[in-house]
This record gives structure tokens, C-alpha cells and sequence, in this order.
């Protein structure tokens, strides 16, 4: 196990409206108040997003799975904002709903606020989280040194 530490910083509300690509929308947002690091919390509902549900199969490197979230799903999510090469990098993991079906995975690409997306930004002051290219699993890693 690796770690590192900081303090709470900044605390921001973010009001994602109806129609708004809440990906671009806090990856935006965390670039202009410089976000080194820290915890995104939302919930809403989104449409039109793409969601990696995990690997075809369990294998080095991953064949992702993805699956189409096309009609408006509630959601509740959790976000990391680490340190990138040029600039944060957010990854922003979801549950969506919509009557009996169910999706959970990392969202990714684009996608739609249907109504209302609430996120909670904290901001993890003094830490940095590096992301470097594994080539193993041929992805960037958080990798603390």
C-alpha cells in the first residue's frame, strides 16, 4: 500500500442544468479553480452517456465493456480528482437507474443532465495524486512514488 495525505480545502456546489454535459461541465470547472486533488460527490439524472461496466473479460489489458445509457437514468456518483499530465484528471464512477434496469460503471465521453445534476466538489489541499502510463495494463495509474 501507498498514500499520501493533505488537508480539506475548497468546498464548491456545482448546479448542472437540464441539457449540460455534466463530464465536460467538472472537468471544466476543475481546471479554472485549479483542483490538484480531491472527492466529487452528484447525483441527478443523465441521458446519452456511455458507461465501461468493467472488462469483457478478465484479462491484461482490459477489453472494456460499454453500454449506452440513451433514456434519462437517476444516478448517484463519486468522483477522484488526481493530477495529470496537463491538468486534472477526473474519474467519475456512477449507478444510474430507470424503473427495474440498473447500470453501474465509469462514465465517460459525453453525456446529458436530465434536469438536474448536483455535485459536490471537496478539495484535498497540499496532496497531489500522479497519473502515469502503466504499460502492463495500458492505462494511466494513480502512481504515488
Amino acid at each position: 500500500m501507498k498514500y499520501t495525505s493533505g488537508t480539506c480545502g475548497r468546498i464548491f456546489y456545482l448546479h448542472i442544468e437540464h441539457g449540460e454535459d455534466p463530464i465536460k461541465t467538472i472537468n471544466t470547472f476543475v481546471k479554472e479553480k485549479e483542483i490538484k486533488a480531491g472527492v466529487i460527490h452528484f447525483i441527478g439524472a443523465v441521458k446519452n452517456a456511455q458507461l465501461v461496466t468493467g472488462p469483457a473479460v478478465d484479462i491484461l489489458p482490459p477489453i472494456y465493456h460499454e453500454e449506452s445509457v440513451v433514456l434519462a437514468h437517476e444516478l448517484i456518483g463519486i468522483g477522484l480528482i488526481r493530477t495529470g499530465t496537463d491538468g486534472p484528471a477526473i474519474h467519475l464512477h456512477i449507478s444510474g437507474g430507470r424503473r427495474d434496469e440498473v447500470l453501474t460503471g465509469c462514465l465517460r465521453g459525453e453525456a446529458e443532465a436530465f434536469i438536474l445534476v448536483e455535485a459536490m466538489i471537496i478539495e484535498c489541499a497540499g496532496m497531489e495524486i500522479p497519473m502515469t502510463y502503466n504499460s502492463k495494463i495500458q492505462i494511466m495509474l494513480p502512481d504515488l512514488k
